[in-house]
């Protein structure tokens, strides 16, 4: 008996350690090489399970028509972080403290990050007057988002035009 409940909490750590999440640090240095070897800029992302804005912003990226367009432009990443209760465990270890260094901590979320491959930040998620814009869906949210990606991507007018009519939230 003894030595099934040793086993059983042993059984237990080793699923915790072994569904723990990657270091945000880590995420980081992966995108960053892979944008290097694909010649892409990095979109970090910083979100929570909780966030509807995040998966607004997460759904509009995968839509058919708005993923290959980021693929093709951007190594994208994604850090969990303000994870609440039980789902604490989602976050990536570092990465509030990433979000920080990068202004970030009385953002909100989604804030996101447009990054050379050397990790130097192009544009983030904040509009002219200081406010993070998040998953953009107002027409001027969303006119300030295709700023930022037509600064930082090969992005033409069709392919933004396709993303804008895509992210304007329509009432």
């Amino acid at each position: 008996m003894k030595f099934s409940k040793i086993f059983l909490v042993a059984a237990l750590l080793l699923v915790q350690f072994g569904f723990a999440q990657e270091k945000a640090g880590t995420v980081l240095d992966k995108a960053l090489t892979q944008a290097k070897a694909e010649n892409k800029n990095v979109l970090l992302i910083f979100h929570a399970s909780w966030c509807g804005w995040c998966k607004l912003m997460e759904k509009n990226m995968e839509l058919p028509t708005t993923k290959p367009l980021f693929d093709k432009n951007y190594v994208t990443a994604y850090l969990d972080v303000q994870e609440r209760g039980e789902k604490k465990s989602l976050e990536n270890p570092g990465g509030q403290e990433l979000m920080n260094k990068y202004k970030g901590e009385t953002a909100g979320l989604p804030f996101w990050l447009m990054l050379s491959p050397k990790g130097e930040v192009l544009a983030d998620s904040f509009d002219a007057k200081g406010e993070n814009i998040g998953s953009p869906a107002s027409p001027e949210e969303v006119a300030s988002f295709l700023v930022k990606l037509e600064k930082t991507s090969k992005l033409n007018k069709t392919e933004l035009q396709t993303i804008q009519q895509v992210f304007v939230k329509k009432n």
